[in-house]
């Protein structure tokens, strides 16, 4: 069973039809007991970081979420369910995230147009299970305005330019997370979904 994460940020009814057109079955759930019985989790977001950490916690799923992983569980992070994986955010303040994976989630560059909406072109740096049959420069549609700075190189699976060359999917063991949205990336982007379904089933 794959936990679709629902915490009242992310466009649940997308990700979960993309999810099924790839053959996963996903259960929709905000109830940490379920989360803690899921093979894999997946977990989408769109908004602010402190809301999510708040409403994630406020249902009891920002624990649940840390102990599947650290089971060796696989997670499946989308735009603001990647950035989560980190120590901490600066947007608003400053907000802690699950802490998972070392560095911090800062503003894109003034220098170029925020948000970053659109397709742009993903750089592999790494043989990435995600990213399996997939062509370096292929593109993905993104919606973001934050993005991820890791401290440590060898998460990082794909780089991405706009005004630098920002992090843009990091894989770690049983840990994935990509800043674009793959339900809204056609085919390229449900390719990414079965090859996460490879990792979950086999």
């Amino acid at each position: 069973m794959t936990a679709l994460i629902d915490y009242g940020m992310g466009n649940l009814r997308s990700v979960s039809k993309a999810l099924e057109k790839v053959g996963i079955k996903p259960l929709i759930t905000s109830d940490p007991h379920i989360v803690s019985k899921a093979e894999a989790v997946v977990l989408p977001g769109v908004g602010a970081f402190k809301d999510a950490v708040q409403n994630l916690k406020k249902a009891g799923l920002f624990s649940a979420v840390i102990r599947h992983i650290e089971k060796g569980k696989p997670y499946l992070g989308i735009c603001l369910g990647l950035q989560l994986l980190f120590e901490r955010s600066y947007e608003f303040g400053t907000e802690e995230g699950f802490g998972l994976l070392e560095g911090d989630v800062v503003l894109l560059p003034t220098t170029v147009k925020v948000p970053h909406i659109g397709w742009n072109q993903v750089w592999k740096k790494k043989d990435s299970r995600l990213f399996e049959n997939i062509k370096d420069g292929d593109y993905f549609y993104f919606v973001h305005s934050y993005h991820v700075v890791p401290k440590k190189g060898e998460v990082i699976a794909t780089l991405t330019d706009y005004g630098i060359n920002f992090v843009s999917a990091v894989e770690y063991g049983n840990v994935f997370g990509v800043q674009f949205h793959p339900e809204k990336s056609q085919k390229l982007g449900l390719k990414v979904l079965e090859n996460f379904k490879k990792v979950v089933y086999g």
